[in-house]
């Protein structure tokens, strides 16, 4: 497979996962913290970071609405809940260390 193939795939693949999460919004982030480490905030400054790293500036909120869809604080209203005791109890036993 060349370089641009490749790099088609996994645009593709990361595209395919940002709509997997716009479709499953009840999935809250604690939930994929706790499950598989890292969030759709984690994938915001991932994606921020590449950016950046090629050239392009962009701020967090910006990367964080490519990932969400929509402004961050507008996913928040519509789609997050209050985490639970356990819920918090779990992420802070497993949260990464920084």
């Amino acid at each position: 497979m060349d370089k641009q193939k490749e790099m088609e795939i996994e645009a593709a693949a990361f595209r395919r996962l940002l709509a997997h999460f716009d479709q499953r919004s009840d999935v809250q982030n604690i939930d994929l913290m706790n499950l598989a480490g890292f969030c759709r905030n984690c994938l915001s400054k991932w994606y921020r970071a590449e950016a950046e790293e090629r050239g392009v500036e962009i701020d967090y909120d910006q990367a964080r609405e490519r990932v969400y869809g929509m402004p961050y604080d507008d996913w928040k209203k519509i789609n997050q809940t209050p985490a639970s005791a356990e819920q918090l109890a779990s992420y802070e036993k497993n949260k990464p260390k920084e």
